[in-house]
């Protein structure tokens, strides 16, 4: 069977499992005392070339959002972002448990991306101190989005600043932010810190990680609740070093850029496949390692059948979805299975 269901379907990099064996040798202080934390900590600041940032080792990525976004919103607070955001449609109200009860508010725009315009007329119309009301506190963003679309370094540059003239902090959901960042060509600066956010989820699990997503902070004052919130829901881990060896070996001379590249450059590769059928039509452009294709129902039933794992959104739709395990036989055999299931499908 060919695995597109998810970049989380596959396995850990050899370069992260190598990095957690070397760890795995005699002791060490608990819960982030240790010496690979902290030198995680130099990794993250070179990286992302920012003076003070603080990295926050957690073992998913709700987590990741949910307690970065609760140390940036107080419990009347109202986080914004795309009605399509994974905040809003997947972590079962996490920000809200964590934040005390703040809220998602949806701020729509095509492509799954904010719109300025609509993000400017929302924030006009909120009133600003008046305690029925939850007031907007952060603006999250995510890259790319989740139908694989990407913001450009000064689109989050203009979205930050509207944000920040009404007072808001700024995250940025990063789940598959190395495949944004490689795909971009731009530096990890310039589409955070540089260009307003505050304080990132920096996704790897998907991208080669064992269970290892960090919280990575610009912003003193957010990284200053995380010591406390990240303890109080139980993300700081007894053997904390297993994680930051992860995390740094993933960072470090741009491996988690060579995985999501090799990810973004299999579906490219499926996609010029695809947009070669019949009755085969793509819902969204394509701009990282996820494509969603609009096929007829009963060759959707029997992609199964002839050897494709991937989700259904709809009747009509599936989501394919590459990773850095991806190889070039599984992009010719997928290609082969969508025909397949083409040609079983009545009527087409």
């Amino acid at each position: 069977m060919i695995e597109l269901r998810s970049d989380n379907a596959a396995g850990v990099a050899p370069d992260i499992l190598a990095a957690v064996e070397a760890a795995n040798t005699g002791s060490a202080l608990a819960y982030g005392g240790d010496d690979l934390t902290a030198h995680l900590q130099d990794v993250v600041r070179s990286v992302f070339d920012h003076p003070s940032a603080r990295a926050f080792p957690v073992t998913s990525g709700t987590a990741a959002n949910s307690l970065a976004l609760s140390a940036a919103t107080p419990p009347w607070g109202a986080v914004l972002c795309h009605p399509t955001a994974h905040i809003v449609t997947s972590e079962a109200g996490a920000t809200s448990l964590f934040g005390g009860g703040a809220v998602m508010q949806g701020v729509e725009g095509d492509h799954a991306l904010i719109d300025p315009d609509r993000l400017r007329a929302t924030l006009d119309s909120v009133r600003w101190g008046d305690p029925h009301e939850s007031q907007p506190s952060v603006l999250s963003l995510t890259l790319p989005s989740d139908l694989g679309t990407l913001y450009r370094p000064e689109e989050v540059t203009a979205l930050a600043a509207i944000a920040r003239g009404s007072g808001l902090k700024v995250h940025l959901d990063g789940a598959r932010i190395a495949n944004a960042v490689a795909a971009l060509g731009c530096s990890p600066a310039d589409v955070t810190w540089r260009a307003g956010v505050d304080v990132l989820s920096l996704g790897a699990t998907k991208n080669g990680a064992l269970s290892a997503e960090a919280i990575v902070v610009f912003d003193d004052r957010i990284a200053e609740e995380l010591v406390y919130r990240t303890k109080r829901a139980g993300h700081v881990t007894s053997k904390m070093r297993f994680q930051s060896a992860q995390l740094t070996a993933y960072l470090t001379d741009g491996l988690w850029l060579r995985l999501a590249t090799t990810a973004n450059r299999r579906m490219a590769a499926l996609v010029a496949e695809l947009e070669d059928l019949d009755d085969v039509r793509l819902t969204e452009r394509v701009e990282v390692n996820m494509a969603f294709v609009e096929l007829p129902p009963s060759a959707i039933e029997a992609l199964a059948e002839v050897g494709l794992l991937c989700y259904r959104m709809s009747p009509t739709t599936v989501r394919l979805v590459t990773s850095w395990q991806t190889t070039e036989a599984d992009i010719g055999g997928a290609a082969d299975a969508v025909r397949k299931a083409l040609a079983l499908a009545p009527g087409v």
